[in-house]
């Protein structure tokens, strides 16, 4: 009986099985990239808003507290944006005529609030409460990154699940005393290591109950 296929099929076959593994990957590790990349989680992208406000400006530079602005971040699921009252409570008096500030003016004139963009934007399904952060020593810098040096406010973390579930696995390498939430350049007098599960006991942090998935899905 006559040989159906030429010898160079059977090349041309581990060719093919080669390039469908090579092209497997490599989508594969192109869907990666595109999925940790700043195109999806808006990392290190300046969010513009109606105003530009800086961080940098208000916090490095005038020293407010983060609470002066968002007033129920303590004991509320959000943290609150400021009302323009706040705002003219200070640029009533300075920079009183500045163009950038015309839509602070206008939204004071006209009792009409601002509308700000979110910068970080968790999904629905996903519930998250700032208050209980806060009380048990989570610091704004931990999710927010170091907003006093930031001009225009972006993303440091994706805050995808992957960096929830990794805080909540281990709060130790994350808490920090209660008064030294607020504080931008904090850090240990002693390793995180040994101050870490102190904390935690001492603000009964239930790390049993934390990866239970209920916590923020509900």
């Amino acid at each position: 009986m006559a040989q159906i296929f030429s010898r160079g099929t059977n090349y041309l076959a581990k060719a093919s099985i080669v390039g469908l593994v090579l092209l497997v990957g490599g989508a594969s590790t192109a869907f990666g990239m595109l999925w940790w990349s700043p195109y999806r989680s808006d990392v290190g992208v300046s969010v513009q808003q109606v105003v530009p406000f800086s961080h940098e400006h208000h916090v490095s530079g005038l020293g407010l507290d983060c609470r002066y602005c968002h007033t129920s971040v303590e004991d509320s699921s959000f943290a609150g944006i400021p009302p323009t009252h706040t705002c003219m409570g200070c640029h009533s008096q300075v920079w009183t005529d500045a163009p950038m500030l015309e839509p602070v003016r206008n939204s004071y004139r006209t009792n009409t609030p601002l509308v700000w963009n979110r910068v970080h934007d968790l999904a629905d399904f996903a519930y998250f409460n700032h208050g209980i952060h806060i009380q048990k020593g989570i610091g704004c810098v931990t999710c927010h990154g170091q907003v006093d040096q930031m001009p225009l406010m972006r993303k440091t973390n994706t805050l995808f699940m992957s960096f929830c579930v990794d805080c909540h696995r281990d709060p130790a390498k994350y808490i920090r005393p209660k008064d030294k939430v607020f504080d931008m350049a904090w850090t240990p007098d002693r390793p995180q290591s040994e101050l870490g599960p102190e904390l935690v006991k001492q603000y009964d942090v239930q790390t049993s109950q934390l990866i239970d998935c209920t916590v923020c899905h509900r």
